[in-house]
């Protein structure tokens, strides 16, 4: 294995990592461990957009602006940016769903909105942790129902970890034949889409929009609708949905930036950045709250719409990189030495940072919170300690119990009778609103004007407090139901005319601590005890 493999593969990364190779034995001694180290670089050079040296210069300049304590808004002036602001199930947000219902027959997403016209692709980012996983998931269960040409796995390489601040390549403790990796972040799915030729396909097949959204948060397809209906009707290039949020919460917010230049642009700044930079140029009082008692800047929730055309034009300018940014631990005042070792890091929300001045970026928030975001990504214990600070859980345990109030509030707002919540506590989570647990599919209803159609009589449609209602016939149509108590499954196309129902049903039972339990219901803090249902047809 020679050093001549490399010059090769990258001309000048030898000169700039000397220091991998400097302790090399003679040849024919190690030669499988130097191969292995020669075959790591070759991967790291070519899942980087402009290879390893390109990753390297980019680290440099973002070590030294790191190190000079660099304020990336230096001179910048903040506004509140352009948006709407809707209220779930209000007579603008459901005008607004129903448009984006229709757009989403020319949306690469999701396969719930599948439309009429075409099959809709799905493109799922995954890692070298989670792909296996992933794709026997997706086997196992048929994908869900979808076409398997719908369904596209991209997979994100890590990217090298830097030594110091002259980005030298950090190689893997315990192993001098490796270089140290670590994950590159979210924003690898534009690079991505772009080396895939993916999106270019989409567009090419007559696609007008992309949704990007995260595996934490099921409830945004109720709010997806709506926003890309805004999306549409404002054309905008690049909608973030956000939702309000309290000033000084630990959330980005959605921020219109006036640069020196004389250009500006609106695009997510991270919430320990945007105090001071209000203070400067804004606010004297930094983030505070308005007289709806939020911020006027909206929190960033991380679900993406972009214009294919304009979003495609920007890959093809660029490969698909977009601004990235270094977080290094350092050991010293001067800054001269790192804890451990650090990397290059890119958020998917960022990509607006490299837009032209003249693109349309704005927001579409969704005033109740409870409706668009409840995500599932705390530990139990994290979860708690949160909650005890007065702040959201944001568990697995929330995330299911807001879904059905979800549905709920759907159910009422188009006229059908729902208890209001009863109180429980699981995983350590006190009072917390448990609505009639409430679910159906997609294809049973997207929208509130969908429900309705559903629902030929909602005023006849009543649950009472604890029930459940499943609905698994997609196209069932309900015309009548009294659920005083119990469980009921609607398993028929109908017209369903049914009496007053009343059964044990199903209870949602507190784990016992002394007992074992799957991961699925330690995370929850409940198994649910199926005693009776009740199947109309």
């Amino acid at each position: 294995a020679s050093k001549l493999d490399i010059l090769k593969a990258n001309e000048g990364l030898l000169d700039a990592e000397e220091h991998l190779f400097s302790g090399w034995p003679e040849p024919g001694k190690d030669d499988d461990n130097k191969r292995r180290l020669l075959s790591q670089l070759r991967q790291l050079d070519s899942s980087y957009a402009g290879g390893l040296l390109k990753y390297i210069s980019n680290a440099k300049k973002l070590l030294k602006d790191s190190k000079e304590g660099s304020n990336p808004f230096e001179g910048c002036v903040p506004s509140v940016p352009e948006g709407k602001k809707l209220d779930f199930g209000s007579d603008a947000f459901i005008e607004l769903e129903n448009a984006g219902i229709a757009a989403a027959a020319d949306t690469a997403f999701v396969l719930a909105l599948n439309g009429n016209r075409r099959q809709l692709p799905l493109a799922i980012m995954t890692s070298d942790d989670t792909h296996a996983r992933t794709e026997a998931l997706l086997r196992s269960h048929a994908f869900f129902g979808a076409d398997p040409a719908q369904v596209t796995l991209v997979k994100q390489e890590k990217v090298a970890c830097l030594a110091d601040n002259d980005a030298r390549l950090a190689l893997t403790p315990g192993d001098a034949w490796a270089v140290q990796t670590k994950p590159h972040g979210h924003g690898d799915v534009h690079m991505l889409l772009h080396s895939s030729g993916l999106a270019a396909r989409w567009r090419d097949a007559g696609l007008r929009w992309a949704v990007f959204f995260q595996d934490t948060n099921a409830l945004v397809f109720r709010a997806i609708p709506a926003a890309l209906g805004v999306s549409a009707a404002r054309a905008f290039d690049f909608n973030s949905l956000a939702v309000p949020r309290r000033a000084k919460e630990a959330i980005g917010a959605i921020t219109k930036l006036a640069y020196p230049d004389g250009t500006s642009r609106t695009l997510n700044v991270e919430y320990n950045q945007l105090d001071p930079l209000l203070r400067a140029a804004y606010d004297p009082e930094g983030d505070t709250n308005d007289d709806t008692g939020f911020s006027p800047f909206p929190g960033n929730i991380n679900q993406l719409i972009v214009s294919l055309d304009s979003y495609c034009e920007e890959l093809q300018k660029k490969g698909g990189v977009i601004g990235e940014f270094v977080n290094p631990k350092y050991a010293d005042a001067g800054r001269t030495s790192f804890k451990s070792s650090t990397r290059l890091e890119c958020m998917m929300q960022d990509f607006p940072k490299d837009l032209p001045s003249t693109a349309r970026v704005g927001y579409t928030s969704i005033n109740q919170v409870w409706a668009a975001y409840s995500p599932v990504k705390n530990s139990p214990a994290d979860a708690a300690a949160k909650a005890a600070g007065g702040n959201p859980s944001h568990s697995a345990t929330t995330g299911e119990l807001d879904y059905y109030k979800a549905n709920c509030k759907m159910l009422e707002h188009v006229g059908a009778c729902i208890a209001g919540p009863s109180s429980a506590s699981f995983n350590g989570l006190e009072d917390l609103e448990f609505w009639p647990r409430v679910v159906w599919p997609p294809a049973w209803a997207i929208g509130f004007d969908q429900l309705k159609a559903r629902l030929p009589k909602p005023s006849a449609i009543s649950l009472g407090q604890d029930t459940v209602l499943i609905v698994s016939e997609p196209n069932a149509s309900l015309e009548s139901l009294t659920l005083e108590r119990g469980a009921v499954e609607v398993a028929g196309q109908g017209p369903i005319v049914a009496g007053t129902v009343s059964n044990d049903g199903w209870t949602w039972e507190p784990l016992d601590e002394d007992k074992g339990a799957p991961e699925e219901e330690v995370i929850r803090g409940f198994h649910v005890v199926r005693h009776a249902i009740e199947t109309l047809k």
